[in-house]
């Protein structure tokens, strides 16, 4: 997996984009057109979509799932003589989303993207076809795009930050409980039931008491290639009665509370990390460089958004909740452009009951309980596409 490339970057934006209504994504009409190394196959949209794209062997196929959408079109119009596609199929698979099946004629390599309206054409998903006998000549294929064979069936990989750590304890308590004990505790216990489930990897940026910057966290995320980032707090606030969870994912904008700025102010401190310094866009010109980073941190936010809701939905049956949506702050923590990233807060070390019930082993491991089951519910509608999990909800599926 190569997420830092540009063609990776575009593509992540593609794989996370959401509709902006409520309605089913119409799938309009489909064309396509010929040069001397590709096809390209061009759906016509009536908004953005959540969509996946693989290839299958023995016989050669190409799966396209779009989420949520429907098709309004008549695809046998297309003249697919002299093309590599023999035949194209489509069905509603039992979550509602639509399937479609290219069968070909040989092997192919496939590059696909979401484009955005413009130059009156309205929203689109292009899939360029290629032939296997171009391959010395393209690019490799990155992960959100697997290569011709089946699945890799790789591990999701998860990291888990538990906050602050050494020289830095975080909030303290009333009693001296210290931030950096509580999560570190919660941290280890989520790690531990991650790694009982098939199909995932974690791996945790501390696992002892030591001081870990907001660069290096970030760092360590995009080094694992990581699929999601999670980081575990216990704060205070200025109000010892706030009391509850929360989650936070990034804002470029501003804060979406009074509460949501102040912790970001006090995650930050002295190590605010840009998430322009993440992506290696020296080379790129300037607006195509600013197109890309926001393309990415757009997409990464939209996901971020969906698995913290995910996560508060399940906290909801541990513990009180102190806000019932998900918030969002510049959190230094979060700025990873391709990484989806929530920060939890578990509760409050501030608040006395809050305290009492953070430090022992009994709340934590429900806590940690309760995250697994949200990123669990969020892999389960969101996996990576050539992921075990993406392989197994593949199988029951009839059509291909």
């Amino acid at each position: 997996m190569h997420r830092r490339h540009l063609l990776t970057l575009i593509l992540a934006s593609a794989a996370f984009a959401l509709p902006i209504s409520g309605s089913a994504t119409q799938i309009r009409q489909a064309r396509f057109w010929r040069s001397d190394k590709k096809l390209r196959l061009v759906f016509d949209l009536s908004a953005p979509v959540r969509y996946k794209a693989f290839s299958l062997s023995a016989p050669e196929r190409l799966i396209i799932d779009l989420s949520g959408a429907t098709l309004s079109g008549d695809l046998s119009q297309l003249a697919l003589n002299d093309t590599v596609i023999r035949s194209i199929r489509s069905g509603q698979t039992g979550l509602g989303d639509t399937r479609i099946v290219l069968d070909l004629k040989a092997p192919v390599r496939l590059s696909s993207f979401l484009l955005a309206p413009q130059d009156g054409q309205g929203h689109r998903l292009v899939l360029d076809l290629i032939s296997a006998k171009q391959e010395s000549t393209v690019a490799m294929v990155p992960r959100e795009t697997p290569a011709i064979k089946v699945h890799r069936k790789r591990d999701i990989i998860v990291v888990v930050d538990p906050g602050h750590g050494g020289k830095d304890p975080g909030a303290v308590g009333a009693k001296g409980e210290r931030e950096k004990d509580v999560v570190l505790s919660i941290a280890q216990m989520l790690a531990k039931r991650l790694k009982k489930e098939k199909g995932y990897d974690v791996k945790l940026v501390r696992n002892d008491d030591f001081f870990v910057p907001l660069r290096k966290r970030v760092e360590i995320a995009r080094q694992h290639k990581a699929d999601l980032f999670i980081s575990v707090h216990a704060d205070a606030a200025p109000r010892l009665t706030a009391s509850g969870a929360s989650v936070y994912c990034l804002s470029e904008g501003g804060a979406t509370s009074a509460t949501a700025r102040f912790m970001a102010q006090r995650e930050n401190g002295a190590d605010l990390l840009g998430a322009t310094s993440l992506l290696n866009l020296k080379d790129k010109d300037p607006m195509l460089a600013g197109v890309i980073l926001d393309m990415s941190m757009n997409a990464t936010i939209a996901a971020s958004l969906q698995l913290g809701s995910k996560i508060l939905e399940s906290l909801a049956g541990i513990t009180t909740l102190h806000q019932k949506r998900v918030e969002q702050a510049g959190f230094a923590v979060l700025k990873s452009p391709d990484v989806p990233s929530i920060l939890v807060e578990t509760g409050f070390i501030s608040n006395a009951r809050d305290s009492q019930r953070l430090v022992t082993k009994r709340h934590q491991q429900a806590i940690a309980d309760g995250l697994y089951e949200g990123l669990q519910r969020y892999f389960q509608k969101n996996p990576p596409i050539d992921s075990f999990l993406a392989w197994q909800q593949e199988q029951p599926i009839s059509l291909v």
